[in-house]
């Protein structure tokens, strides 16, 4: 019986590294999980189905079918973009391959806010749904029952008691912890919700490791938030753990609403399974500015791997500086590589980087990749004041990026994710200013703290790495 089981177990080992070697993403990956999976079968072979794929299988199908739905009744849409996409002989090379890389245009005459911070973030969300005339859309990877949890329930309620159509999504892993009271209450009252539903579809069953990693309003069609923050007490620095909580969202007016819309559609699409007949698509200028912007939502649905595709375009494009913020470093070797040149070429790379760790694995790994891309002059800082969570990003003095992607692995490959591109001199100069700020809250990494750290620390970081592409 004994013999049987483990002729089993060797079996699907087999199964299971001929499907690595033919779907991982990564040579490095796909030998790494092979070599496992052949060896040590007994426990690999759950760990693979659970955390080895990287592509989410069904949702660019069913993407595909609501992609069709929009554009059969809204056919007027792609036209009405048309008034508001910037000409291609204004765009850029970058700004070209970006378009291409999301079949989406770069839009002109927006509003951009930058929203910096829990209190001032979700007073201006707040306020927009206070104003809702239509329609709410409302997306977060987390949102817990507490304090914040309550004034935004509180707010939705309201507006549902006044006939306004609310459509509430939220990650079923991130938002694990998320009261079912709370949940009956928006649905008694109207509101249709749903989870993500990663596990959706035979050929997902066993899969935890994609998270919906958005964070999105939409108001009416016309207005928009995105970027770092969750639903929940600590993002507004009331965390007894973290203390104060750093973080940047955007509010968009205008056309690139539109775009916004067309990304949380295409993810209630494949949580609900329902079409949302009743939105608005009427794209409309910015009263007060006319920023270009493009709306970048990427996913391990697509064929190409959009997120580290922009990253790498970023890092590649810059000439003179690059300031980034992320709270979690453990970014593949071309991005490291790309790093290294930028600073071989004298761009003023910074990265700031928190002081704290919410995940050890992920904290303790970044150490290795720091040291790495410092000796060719790359910066970082570890950030101070409380914790650090904010998904922003600064090129030269032209373009800057705001959104929900990480430059970790999950974000790269496993995450969907959302990121706004704006390209306006004044908005750049107000991230400028953000980042001045949270460079005088920082202190710089030095390319020898992980050489000065105790050798089981090293020890620990190093295998922290090899689980770089689960964490």
């Amino acid at each position: 019986m004994l013999i049987t089981l483990l002729l089993v177990f060797h079996l699907f080992g087999l199964i299971s590294a001929i499907n690595a070697v033919m779907t991982v993403r990564t040579s490095q990956g796909a030998i790494a999980w092979a070599v496992v999976l052949l060896t040590f079968p007994y426990v690999a072979v759950v760990a693979y189905w659970v955390f080895g794929r990287s592509k989410f299988a069904g949702y660019r199908s069913e993407r595909l079918v609501s992609d069709a739905i929009i554009q059969k009744k809204h056919h007027y849409l792609l036209a009405n973009f048309a008034d508001f996409r910037v000409p291609a002989g204004e765009l850029t090379a970058r700004e070209q391959a970006a378009e291409k890389l999301v079949k989406l245009p770069y839009l002109a005459n927006n509003a951009v806010e930058l929203l910096i911070d829990g209190e001032a973030t979700f007073a201006s969300i707040i306020t927009g749904i206070s104003q809702a005339k239509h329609y709410i859309l409302f997306q977060f990877f987390i949102v817990h029952d507490d304090g914040l949890g309550q004034r935004i329930k509180a707010a939705l309620l309201d507006k549902a008691k006044q006939g306004i159509k609310i459509h509430f999504l939220y990650d079923e892993i991130g938002s694990y912890q998320l009261s079912q009271h709370y949940k009956n209450e928006l649905r008694v009252a109207g509101i249709e919700l749903f989870n993500f539903h990663s596990q959706k579809g035979i050929k997902n069953r066993f899969q935890v490791n994609f998270r919906n990693h958005r964070k999105v309003v939409v108001v009416d069609g016309k207005v928009a938030w995105l970027g770092g923050h969750n639903v929940g007490d600590e993002y507004l620095g009331l965390s007894k753990k973290f203390g104060a909580w750093r973080d940047t969202h955007i509010k968009i007016t205008g056309p690139a609403v539109l775009t916004v819309q067309i990304a949380f559609i295409e993810d209630w699409y494949w949580a609900a399974e329902q079409q949302l007949s009743h939105l608005l698509w009427q794209a409309e200028a910015a009263a007060t500015a006319n920023i270009k912007v493009l709306i970048l939502p990427s996913s391990p649905a697509e064929s190409l791997e959009t997120a580290s595709l922009m990253f790498l375009q970023t890092i590649n494009s810059a000439k003179k500086r690059l300031w980034l913020t992320s709270p979690y470093f453990v970014p593949d070797e071309a991005i490291i590589k790309a790093l290294q040149l930028a600073g071989l070429r004298g761009v003023d790379v910074r990265i700031i980087l928190p002081d704290m760790a919410d995940h050890w694995a992920v904290y303790l790994a970044s150490f290795t990749y720091i040291k790495a891309a410092s000796c060719t002059g790359v910066k970082f800082f570890r950030y101070q004041q409380g914790f650090m969570h904010s998904k922003v990003m600064l090129v030269d003095d032209s373009h800057a990026g705001v959104g929900s992607a990480n430059l970790d692995n999950r974000s790269l490959r496993l995450n969907f994710e959302i990121t706004a591109l704006i390209a306006d001199s004044c908005f750049n100069a107000q991230v400028a200013r953000m980042f001045a700020d949270d460079f005088n809250h920082c202190r710089e990494i030095m390319a020898n703290e992980l050489s000065d750290k105790p050798v089981l620390f090293r020890i620990a970081a190093r295998i922290a790495r090899l689980m770089a592409p689960i964490l």
